[in-house]
C-alpha cells in the first residue's frame, strides 16, 4: 500500500510503501494525533522505520491495497 504524508512548510512529501492495511495506518496516525504524541512511527516493506513529527503532518494520503500492474494498458 502506498502512503504519502505531506509535511508542513516542506515542498516535498514523504512516500512510503507498506504492507500494513489502510485501517492499521489510519489507526496509528489518528491515535498519535489525538493523544498529542510527538511522533508517529510507520514501517515500510523493507523494515525501515519512519518517525514523523505529528505536529508537522499536513495531510496523509493512503493508497489502495491492490498491487501495481506492469506493462502496457490497452
Amino acid at each position: 500500500m502506498d502512503i504519502r504524508i505531506g509535511i508542513l512548510n516542506s515542498p516535498r512529501e514523504l512516500a512510503i510503501e507498506s504492507s500494513e492495511t489502510a485501517a492499521d495506518v489510519t489507526a496509528a496516525i489518528t491515535a498519535a494525533v489525538e493523544k498529542g504524541a510527538p511522533l508517529v512511527t510507520l514501517v515500510d516493506n523493507k523494515g525501515k522505520q519512519f518517525l514523523v513529527p505529528t505536529a508537522a503532518i499536513g495531510y496523509v494520503e493512503i493508497g489502495s491495497d491492490s498491487a501495481r500492474r506492469v506493462g502496457f494498458v490497452g
